[in-house]
């Protein structure tokens, strides 16, 4: 029986986006596991529909295979691959393709059944509208991404990766703010004083670290200068500047790297800064207090991770360690910045 009006919370309504969160993290980590095994490029073609089917034939593979090997990357990196070693980087495309269709349907079957029955709080239908484009958006940025690398490149152009990565952890965080929403019900009273602006500010530089991170990623930069502190021995690496400042920021290997040691430093600073104001401040609500320390904490955490990746070279198992930190910390920053602007 349906409700004649939606109610202002909905619990059910909060495990709904709390598990396609959790399955945006899934492929957040599958996504990134196809980048550092080399496989983004191993699927020529966006097939939305008909490519939910993989090669069931001898066939069918040979027919994916001649399409790969058409592309600038087998012809440049790894030309003379076997079809067992095409076949092994083709189902982690195709892997982290399939989750991309799972979360679709994961969000727009219950979506529509929840729209139906007037269950989703009526403040947060809009913001359920936007998430869903957001999500078929971010289908098409990841063969905008793809696309790039298909003729004059043999992997995609980092800030094409940047703006995929950046994307799935917009929606990651995005989906549990309003979990928190459905489940807890509207703000009775907004919170004042400098903890929200603070939680702000803290929470949009744990993004950007993110998006520094992406560029490091698309540049493979993870693999060289691979000491700490110094950079190949130096403070300031050499080779930062190249020809134009986009060049530079974006395609530098060097300076991708240098920034987001420098990102990793000021956010270190500021979490100190956190947890000292998070044990002193009494005044603060616990439940806020707390939430800053695992924030603080976390982020210490994945800075010393980072490190650890990078001075590994960057090994399959840390850097998926790695990302998934970050977007647990990007989480904890949610959680934190949702908290202060309730508390």
């Amino acid at each position: 029986m349906r409700a004649s009006t939606p109610p202002d919370r909905s619990r059910t309504v909060a495990i709904w986006l709390f598990g396609v969160a959790a399955l945006v993290l899934t492929m957040v980590i599958v996504g990134g596991a196809t980048r550092l095994t080399g496989s983004g490029l191993s699927i020529t073609e966006w097939r939305p529909v008909t490519g939910a089917i993989p090669p069931l034939s001898q066939a069918q593979w040979m027919e994916e295979f001649e399409k790969y090997r058409a592309i600038p990357q087998y012809q440049q990196v790894n030309r003379g691959m076997s079809m067992e070693a095409f076949q092994f980087i083709y189902w982690w495309e195709w892997g982290h393709r399939f989750l991309g269709r799972l979360v679709g349907l994961a969000f727009a079957l219950p979506f529509a059944v929840f729209l139906f029955r007037r269950q989703i709080p009526q403040r947060l239908v809009g913001r359920c509208w936007a998430l869903f484009a957001l999500g078929g958006l971010q289908g098409l940025i990841g063969w905008w991404m793809v696309a790039s690398g298909l003729s004059e490149r043999v992997s995609v152009a980092p800030e094409r990766l940047m703006t995929h990565l950046g994307l799935a952890f917009f929606l990651l965080a995005a989906l549990l703010w309003t979990g928190l929403e459905a489940w807890n019900g509207p703000s009775r009273r907004p919170a004042r004083g400098p903890w929200p602006w603070a939680a702000l500010g803290l929470s949009v530089m744990v993004y950007l670290q993110i998006l520094l991170g992406a560029l490091v990623a698309g540049n493979d930069a993870g693999y060289v200068l691979t000491d700490w502190p110094l950079m190949d021995g130096h403070w300031f690496p050499e080779g930062y500047a190249s020809a134009g400042l986009w060049t530079t920021i974006a395609h530098s290997i060097p300076a991708v790297q240098f920034n987001h040691r420098i990102g990793a430093y000021i956010l270190c600073a500021c979490a100190a800064v956190l947890i000292v104001a998070c044990l002193r401040g009494r005044e603060a609500p616990l439940g806020l207090r707390r939430m800053g320390l695992a924030l603080g904490l976390g982020i210490f955490s994945q800075a010393a991770l980072g490190v650890w990746t990078l001075m590994s070279a960057t090994p399959l198992s840390l850097g998926l360690a790695h990302q998934a930190a970050a977007a647990g910390v990007l989480g904890l920053a949610t959680g934190f910045l949702w908290i202060a602007r309730r508390a």
